[in-house]
């Protein structure tokens, strides 16, 4: 009988770690990349690097999907919930549908969108101030051309790209106030965010009419960009991750948005309890915007652009310049 009341007992506790395990394994976090995929060298793998980090720290495993098309983004992000994921990260603005109506369907699931608001109870929404690294970019873009020539070459037509181009403007202009620049975009469709060949195409011609820096906020498209930057002997300016390591000596720098640690901090604070619903906001005061310096590039900036580069900076986080938000009216001031 003793011998009985022992192996129920064993059999007991393994029954109850088996069940938590499942537990465990049914409540792991999950991410919905968007178009482009997770090595796209660009937004969505500032993402997966984030959620790389947390996984190595933690040990804790994630789900993960990467949209192809964009009937698939609802269906991800339902799939996800309905496997018991918590917290789900979607990626991107485009998400943004998918994440209210799986918010709606799983009220006691957590959501975290990156770079759109999404007002639901359990929804956590996180957007950038690119427009603040844009004006900064701009600014070493303008002291490094020596034509009095740059450019941009955005992704997909959309009011968010459109932040970036006009923060870009107003920085180089503040810095050359004679100063062209030349901007074009990819395209109207989400197959925008992954075109080189047109990237490099529409780069060659910015170069062709003078330009000498480009900076490419296209994610994937952005390659062909810093491609032809080399190819051509000029300068790109690479967005949202470090890319200064593609091309050394051509890549001038990187915007830096901070989708890493936004993506991080969202499994973590789930993870540890801290994570709330509600808007975060998050630009160069606190620290979700910069501009890439390392060793890659460091010979490309002269004292005089870190100085300017370092005022700047201080003058927008103090208030002093305020760098136009194009999403605020739709409007780039000339």
């Amino acid at each position: 009988m003793k011998k009985l009341l022992t192996i129920l007992s064993a059999s007991a506790v393994l029954l109850a770690a088996t069940t938590t395990m499942a537990m465990a394994a049914d409540k792991m976090p999950a991410v919905v990349f968007d178009m482009g995929g997770k090595f796209d060298k660009s937004f969505n793998q500032g993402v997966y690097d984030g959620v790389e980090k947390f996984r190595k720290e933690t040990g804790i495993k994630y789900r993960e999907f990467e949209v192809k098309n964009p009937t698939q983004r609802e269906q991800a992000i339902r799939k996800m919930a309905q496997r018991g994921s918590d917290p789900v990260l979607g990626v991107g603005f485009a998400q943004a549908s998918a994440i209210e109506k799986g918010a709606k369907a799983f009220p006691k699931t957590r959501f975290t969108i990156i770079d759109m608001v999404v007002m639901q109870p359990n929804v956590q929404s996180i957007v950038f101030k690119e427009h603040e690294g844009s004006f900064l970019v701009g600014v070493l873009a303008a002291m490094a051309s020596k034509t009095g020539k740059v450019g941009f070459v955005g992704g997909m037509d959309i009011p968010l790209i459109r932040r970036f181009e006009c923060g870009y403007i107003h920085g180089v202009k503040h810095a050359n106030a004679s100063a062209t620049v030349y901007a074009n975009m990819t395209g109207t469709t989400p197959s925008a965010w992954n075109d080189p060949t047109k990237g490099a195409e529409l780069a060659k011609s910015q170069f062709d009419r003078g330009a000498d820096v480009i900076f490419a906020a296209a994610g994937g498209t952005g390659i062909g960009v810093y491609q032809a930057a080399k190819d051509n002997g000029k300068y790109a300016i690479g967005v949202d991750s470090n890319q200064n390591h593609l091309h050394p000596g051509t890549m001038l720098t990187s915007m830096l948005k901070r989708v890493d640690v936004a993506a991080y901090n969202t499994f973590k604070s789930a993870n540890d309890g801290s994570w709330k619903s509600g808007i975060q906001v998050l630009g160069l005061k606190e620290g979700g915007i910069d501009w890439a310096l390392d060793e890659h590039n460091k010979a490309l900036i002269t004292p005089a652009m870190m100085a300017a580069m370092d005022k700047a900076k201080a003058e927008i986080i103090s208030g002093k310049i305020m760098v136009h938000d194009y999403m605020s009216d739709n409007k780039c001031p000339k």
